[in-house]
């Protein structure tokens, strides 16, 4: 895992390192989240296997399973330290532990690149995902947007990114209650209770100014706003000793407010007709009405902090919410109260999409992420990698799909025993 190098307590660094080894997610779905439309309700989500074999799966021997495989690894580094009888999340049915992916990440590890195909096929037995009787879901796309920042504020750098304050407490529910899994709640504790954190509006407005939190300027609150959207983000710094240098920002928290999309008021308010409606949309109407563009954001009370890590391996996405890196164009984000991280899923979107205009995508990709947005067994966003080349693909993704998981051969024998 990258290194945080922000300046601030040891006790606050194990804080934010815990946060993200513990899944606190990027926050994903550009189009779902901008205008509040697509997923099934959680309540509503029933997963359900069909077992099927690699012969099924098209486009399965056209695959580049190296590409995979690299992708795999990055996943066993982190699975190879959880110890063995640890559950891992997903659907409790299948009571996974990492003791069931250790021996499939011991073979990864010796398999040559070119032996990648035939080591998926004798390690997984692939099972079909639905959703009841719905064999497909909404698939979204996201991305590591680039940009300038600065280490000091300056009338070309006058919006701040925040770090993670030290009184934030993020709660997972589902570490009390089976019924609980998957929801969260965030908050400060005040006279032994736990208590709302501060919103965006009373954040903006100078809540925490007092708390030296500043991590980076950007040249805008716009800029930082869809940083927030991503939860990640790589910033060149213009000036200063480290002039040059790529940083990466990370997600180390949220005030525990739920997300508004900003897109339905837009729409609502005629300000952005529906069939125009776009995250490049809503940019530039917030970028050409700056005088509102600060109320409309304020409308989404959640608001997101940061740690900032080192960029070791420029050709990789940040750290998901397993903590491995991700890979452009093969990892996923995925429900975590149904499937659980680390385990390759076949990705099938059947016709021609912004990742792939010239036909359908149909690729091998690793469950290495999740996020608020992503609900539902049959349900994915798709990593496209960093920059502005990414950020318009993954802007233009919300495409129904469906996804097949590889199941490690004792797992599958689990699988097959239960009634779905």
């Amino acid at each position: 895992m990258p290194t945080p190098i922000a300046g601030r307590s040891t006790s606050v660094r194990a804080a934010i390192a815990i946060a993200v080894l513990a899944g606190m997610a990027l926050l994903v779905g550009l189009v779902w989240l901008m205008t509040e439309e697509g997923p099934t309700p959680p309540e509503a989500a029933t997963m359900v296997l069909s077992e099927t074999d690699f012969g099924q799966l098209d486009g399965w021997e056209a695959d580049d399973h190296a590409q995979a495989l690299a992708a795999m690894r990055q996943s066993c580094k982190i699975l190879k330290r959880v110890p063995a009888d640890r559950a891992l999340r997903g659907d409790p049915q299948l009571g996974m532990t990492a003791g069931d992916l250790h021996p499939v990440c011991d073979l990864a590890e010796k398999t040559a690149d070119q032996d990648a195909k035939t080591f998926f096929e004798n390690a997984f037995i692939p099972f079909h995902v639905r959703n009841g009787s719905e064999n497909t879901g909404l698939m979204t796309g996201y991305y590591e947007p680039e940009m300038k920042g600065s280490r000091t504020k300056s009338e070309a750098y006058p919006a701040s990114v925040l770090a993670r304050p030290d009184n934030l407490v993020m709660v997972e529910l589902g570490d009390f209650r089976d019924s609980l899994r998957g929801q969260r709640i965030a908050g400060h504790v005040e006279n032994g209770r736990l208590r709302p954190f501060a919103d965006r509006t009373q954040i903006v407005e100078g809540a925490l100014d007092e708390e030296g939190l500043e991590l980076i300027w950007l040249p805008s609150a716009i800029d930082a706003f869809f940083l927030e959207i991503q939860g990640s983000g790589r910033v060149v710094l213009q000036d200063g000793p480290d002039a040059g240098q790529v940083i990466r920002l990370s997600y180390a928290g949220q005030n525990g407010h739920p997300y508004t999309a900003i897109g339905r008021p837009l729409i609502d308010r005629g300000h952005i007709p529906r069939e125009e409606m776009s995250m490049a949309a809503i940019r530039t109407w917030l970028e050409n009405n700056p005088d509102e563009a600060q109320e409309v954001m304020n409308l989404n009370a959640s608001f997101v902090f940061f740690t900032e890590l080192v960029v070791e391996h420029p050709e990789l996405g940040p750290p998901g919410a397993q903590s491995a890196l991700l890979t452009p164009h093969r990892s996923i984000a995925v429900d975590r109260k149904h499937h659980a991280l680390g385990l390759p899923f076949w990705f099938e979107l059947p016709s021609a999409s912004a990742a792939s205009p010239d036909g359908p995508i149909r690729r091998l990709m690793m469950a290495q992420d999740t996020g608020g947005a992503i609900r539902g067994p049959v349900r994915a966003d798709y990593f496209a990698g960093v920059g502005e080349q990414a950020g318009d693909i993954a802007g233009q993704m919300q495409d129904r799909g469906s996804l097949t998981m590889l199941l490690p051969h004792a797992v599958a024998e689990r699988a097959r025993k239960i009634t779905w």
